[in-house]
């Protein structure tokens, strides 16, 4: 029996995990086919339905879904309720459980691509979104020694600021316009943004959140844009002599957690960074 898999959103002509969770399937011979299901809000909840039926081994979740999926499954993994977001969804017999790998690929990618230790570190948040939430909770239980919080809405930076200080001790919300920024850019380790600011075809596109006089030489600037593949904040941050580290590590890595939630073998990470690249190149 081919098993099932695949990616629920909506719109989805933008996502390339079908490309390299197939080879990997196809590279260690499982027999199993990886699909785009682009799915409206309103028909979200008969999708993740049938996910329940006989040949689903489940499913990955992006944009709009990560929040709204919970309600139709039947556990949510502790990490994932915590973020408030789930992006994995894996079948055990016929309960459909919730998972969250955005964390795990965020840090990952920042330890085995950027070779970047965030433990004890000062980092500069930038978004208040479903990935500014993962990578916040990554970033905490990792033990860095502070973190700022920016985004254009200063309530929502202030909120997740608030949520975020029940996991550390130092931790404060700003302004992407507010004149601290600038400070506290200036002494941070890490700066990441989590915004779609900077992302092909999207509507800042060719634009960067902060200002290029704002990034210390001595950081790693971090943008989760994926494409393309050199966003104008790493762009800016390349002049100065930052380190940079673009957004397809992550994608592949939280997808090579689920993965292996799902098949219960290591994920052959090579094969589908190679398949990501291709597909983006196409």
């Amino acid at each position: 029996m081919t098993l099932r898999a695949g990616i629920f959103g909506y719109p989805l002509g933008h996502s390339i995990s079908p490309a390299f969770q197939q080879a990997a399937f196809d590279h260690l011979g499982i027999d199993a086919i990886y699909e785009a299901w682009e799915t409206p809000p309103e028909k979200l909840g008969h999708a993740v339905a049938s996910l329940r039926s006989g040949d689903f081994m489940g499913a990955n979740v992006t944009v709009p879904h990560k929040q709204a999926v919970q309600q139709h499954l039947d556990t949510i993994e502790p990490l994932a309720a915590s973020i408030g977001a789930v992006n994995t969804i894996v079948r055990d017999d016929s309960q459909l459980v919730g998972h969250n790998t955005d964390a795990y690929g965020f840090i990952q990618s920042l330890k085995r691509e950027a070779k970047f230790e965030p433990t004890g570190k000062r980092v500069v948040l930038i978004g208040s979104g479903g990935a500014a939430r993962a990578a916040a909770y990554g970033l905490a239980q990792e033990d860095i020694g502070s973190l700022v919080i920016a985004n254009r809405t200063l309530g929502n930076a202030v909120m997740l600021a608030a949520e975020m200080s029940n996991q550390m001790t130092d931790v404060r919300a700003s302004s992407l316009e507010s004149e601290s920024l600038e400070s506290h850019c200036a002494v941070a380790d890490l700066i990441v943004n989590t915004t779609s600011i900077g992302m092909l075809h999207g509507p800042a596109e060719g634009q960067s959140p902060i200002l290029e006089e704002f990034i210390p030489g001595d950081c790693l600037v971090y943008d989760i844009v994926y494409n393309p593949e050199v966003t104008p904040l790493l762009k800016a941050a390349r002049r100065p002599g930052a380190q940079t580290l673009g957004g397809l590590p992550m994608l592949v890595y939280q997808g090579a957690a689920a993965f292996e939630l799902w098949t219960g073998q290591p994920a052959p990470i090579e094969i589908m960074f190679s398949a990501a690249k291709k597909a983006l190149e196409s």
